[in-house]
């Protein structure tokens, strides 16, 4: 007979992918179930940007330690997971982000003039602004990162949607699938949109905001730069005060989108279909304004569903129920290693980290 594996993961994006590696690393057992493809939901795009800046000290730290587990994991799996070229952020929050950063310690991050500035982001239009550079910081490698788990996993993700998962009167958790029927010890719910669906089945009602993203994809005019580091601008000298960008590998292309998302029902349609299609507009004018270095006709859309915490866009928290751990926020990508090794050591019955519980509300501004 085979053995039934002990942890039941429920969505194999980032998040998922990598709580059921860290599982793996301890010995174990562990099935992912995965409606899809793997990485092809809210972990979608070819890049995410790694960066350690946030408001929240707390989440600062958590980050600091994240970029450690990332690198152990390009190490042992043999790829890069993170470009070396940093990021730079412009606008009226820099100094306080510097100040934040420089007292948490271990972070690479310096202010920058704009000579320096240009050198790193030749992409970029002058600007003469606040500007810094987390040299720590960089493009994620999304594809590779996903690719890289998902075989390493092997056929312990299975294709397979997850229906219900609830505990049982002798102290397992039952997952109902479209294929079957298991018991498991424990589960970890990271199913994106699905995770307050599933929550929902144990008494809980995280709350979770779903909302809808734009991110454009612009090829690079001439020959791709050797050097270019990812984008924060909240200066709003282009336009904008909420834009992210990350180059995707060999820089021949360069992904831009808002922080800004389109607010959709409960039942995932939106109130306003025109505002996705503004969002598209805005973000083109932005590179028109803001990136001379880019072709401003897009050359990919990219479209998907983010879900958000109401205490700030960065903002995550695990919630915990009769065995069941439900994980959800935005941003989520670049702490999805560090994230996973908390959620790995729940499950197995270390107890959950109380800065992700709901309560500590991890990634408010401090």
């Amino acid at each position: 007979m085979n053995r039934i594996p002990e942890v039941a993961v429920v969505g194999a994006g980032i998040v998922g992918l990598c709580t059921a590696y860290a599982l793996a690393e301890r010995g174990t057992a562990v099935r992912v179930y995965e409606s899809g493809v793997p990485g092809h939901g809210q972990s979608s795009g070819q890049s995410r940007i790694f960066r350690h800046a946030h408001d929240d000290p707390r989440l600062v730290e958590f980050t600091r330690q994240g970029r450690a587990v990332w690198d152990e994991w390009a190490d042992r799996l043999g790829v890069e997971m993170i470009s070396p070229d940093g990021v730079v952020a412009l606008g009226g929050p820099v100094p306080e982000r510097l100040r934040i950063l420089r007292d948490t310690g271990g972070i690479p991050v310096r202010a920058v003039d704009s000579a320096e500035l240009h050198a790193r982001m030749p992409l970029l239009a002058d600007y003469s602004g606040p500007a810094m550079l987390d040299e720590g910081g960089g493009a994620i490698r999304t594809r590779v990162a996903i690719e890289s788990l998902t075989n390493a996993l092997g056929d312990a993700v299975v294709t397979e949607e997850v229906v219900s998962v609830h505990p049982t009167d002798h102290g397992t958790v039952e997952v109902l699938s479209t294929a079957g029927r298991e018991e498991y010890a424990t589960a970890v719910v990271c199913a994106g949109m699905g995770t307050a669906r599933l929550a929902r089945t144990v008494g809980l009602s995280p709350p979770v905001q779903p909302a809808a993203h734009v991110r454009l994809t612009f090829e690079v005019r001439g020959a791709p730069p050797e050097r270019v580091a990812c984008l924060q601008d909240s200066s709003g000298d282009f336009g904008e005060v909420g834009v992210y960008a990350a180059p995707y590998p060999g820089n021949s292309r360069y992904a831009v989108g808002l922080s800004q998302t389109v607010e959709v029902r409960e039942d995932g349609s939106f109130a306003d279909p025109d505002a996705l299609v503004a969002l598209n507009d805005r973000a083109r004018a932005y590179v028109s304004r803001a990136l001379p270095g880019l072709d401003p006709e897009p050359a990919e859309y990219l479209h998907c569903w983010v879900t958000s915490l109401p205490w700030s866009e960065d903002g995550m928290a695990v919630w915990e129920a009769d065995g069941i751990f439900f994980a959800a926020g935005h941003n989520l990508f670049k702490q999805a290693p560090r994230l996973g090794r908390a959620l790995a050591g729940a499950a197995v019955g270390e107890g959950l980290e109380e800065d992700l519980r709901p309560a500590a509300a991890l990634g408010r501004p401090r």
